[in-house]
């Protein structure tokens, strides 16, 4: 199986971009010209069950989704951009996929359902995607343009919450932090529920990772933040 893809421009070098839960690529869709723009050839997968990439029949695990990137994108990009849930799965194919960059987004570095099973996930994840409709997400994020507005809703349409849980019970417990083994860089929201503090931060600095702060940017951090969010990957890019 391989995965569906957006592409932008024609460079001679590539940009891998793996989009968070719930969305898909279309979330990419002023990041991807940007970075066009650049000179780079940008490839962003939709990961299985979201988008227009379908679940693989059975169990969806992390190592799965990890080989079905690394079956989709060409080895050794320039440069690989996770965010979130992508961002998990960045880490986990980094190794194999050898980016000579990697930037994550706002990544979860664990993952807890506490204990409480495959079906409450799928329950909790049903609910998640209920609240993406128009009403919640301009009273929740109201600095969102338009455009991310509709994608949203409508890439949550198409979202596949029973193989998300599953991925994310193949992980549950595991240290998902990235390791240091291309030169990395990781972009945190401002605040961030999942490099809240600053021990997070000195865990991952600790550990070879350049961590850079977006001021008053979302979990999507380039959603209303572009130009902010292009700034913090000065260097990077």
């Amino acid at each position: 199986m391989i995965l569906e893809t957006r592409e932008w421009g024609s460079g001679d070098r590539i940009a891998v971009l793996i989009h968070g839960m719930i969305t898909d690529s279309s979330c990419w869709h002023e990041v991807g010209p940007a970075l066009a723009d650049k000179g780079y050839r940008v490839i962003a997968p939709d990961l299985p069950g979201h988008g227009r990439s379908p679940a693989p029949a059975g169990d969806l695990t992390l190592r799965d989704a990890v080989r079905l990137l690394l079956d989709t994108v060409p080895a050794e990009p320039e440069l690989a951009v996770g965010h979130s849930l992508g961002g998990v799965v960045l880490a986990a194919a980094v190794e194999r996929l050898r980016p000579a960059r990697a930037v994550y987004v706002d990544p979860p570095q664990r993952l807890d359902d506490g204990g409480h099973g495959l079906e409450a996930a799928i329950a909790f994840l049903n609910k998640r995607r209920a609240a993406r409709n128009r009403e919640t997400l301009l009273r929740d994020r109201p600095w969102w343009p338009e455009q991310d507005v509709r994608n949203e809703i409508e890439a949550a349409l198409r979202w596949d919450t029973t193989a998300t849980a599953k991925l994310l019970a193949s992980a549950v417990g595991r240290d998902l932090a990235p390791v240091a083994s291309v030169p990395s860089l990781l972009i945190r929201a401002d605040p961030s529920e999942y490099v809240p503090d600053d021990a997070a931060v000195a865990r991952l600095t600790a550990a070879g990772i350049t961590v850079r702060t977006v001021p008053g940017a979302g979990h999507t951090v380039w959603y209303g933040r572009l130009a902010d969010f292009l700034s913090a990957m000065d260097g990077w890019i």
